[in-house]
């Protein structure tokens, strides 16, 4: 069995999204590496957001990739950035962490990486929007809690790479925008994600037959 890291949680953020299969699947990375997970609910936020990613939106999903959206409609936010999403989570996720350990230095780790901000499809996983935000959280917590984003600078199938030499269970994780039983394949982060795992030179686990 993998140790207990009494040092590490993990967070998820429901947000009003339209599923939970992201939520679950994060779970089960938790479960698999044995730290605690918490999961906050900023739902109630997001009400007023028209975003396609939400449940009472009436904007479908669009299945095209990024770089299709980008140059039919120029560069600039995508139909599935959701307001200010990462600065809120960031946020909330600072404000547990000090509670949490409130004795403690503490790294709080965001995932953003470069495929996401490129053409500024999505400004809050920029480099200076998470150079900002770690500047902000830092202090604003007394210079106890430190955002760390190392994949800012990334692309996604640098990311896969990472976690095929880590031992990543990628068979328990979910990137699909809907929110079926097997991932649609077709919108953009699916698009992305084939992509990263056919650089790589391996099937996405994911997609296996359970």
């Amino acid at each position: 069995a993998l140790p207990i890291w009494e040092n590490v949680a993990t967070v998820s953020i429901f947000y009003g999204q339209k599923h939970r299969k992201e939520l679950d699947a994060a779970q089960k990375v938790a479960d698999f590496y044995h730290v605690p997970h918490y999961e906050l609910d900023l739902s109630k936020i997001f009400q007023y957001s028209n975003c396609s990613l939400l449940s009472h939106s009436t904007e479908e999903i669009i299945h095209e990739s990024y770089e299709d959206q980008i140059a039919q409609n120029g560069e600039g936010k995508v139909s599935t950035y959701v307001p200010f999403r990462n600065g809120l989570m960031l946020s909330a996720v600072a404000s547990l962490a000090m509670s949490l350990f409130e004795k403690d230095d503490v790294d709080i780790y965001l995932g953003a990486h470069a495929d996401d901000a490129a053409g500024n499809a999505y400004a809050d996983c920029s480099e200076a929007f998470t150079d900002a935000m770690g500047k902000a959280i830092s202090i604003g917590t007394y210079e106890q809690c430190h955002l760390v984003a190392p994949f800012v600078e990334v692309n996604k199938a640098g990311i896969v790479k990472k976690g095929l030499e880590l031992g990543t269970p990628y068979e328990l994780t979910w990137s699909c925008y809907e929110g079926g039983d097997r991932p649609c394949g077709t919108c953009g982060t699916c698009i992305d994600r084939a992509r990263a795992f056919a650089a790589n030179g391996v099937p996405d686990p994911a997609l296996e037959e359970k």
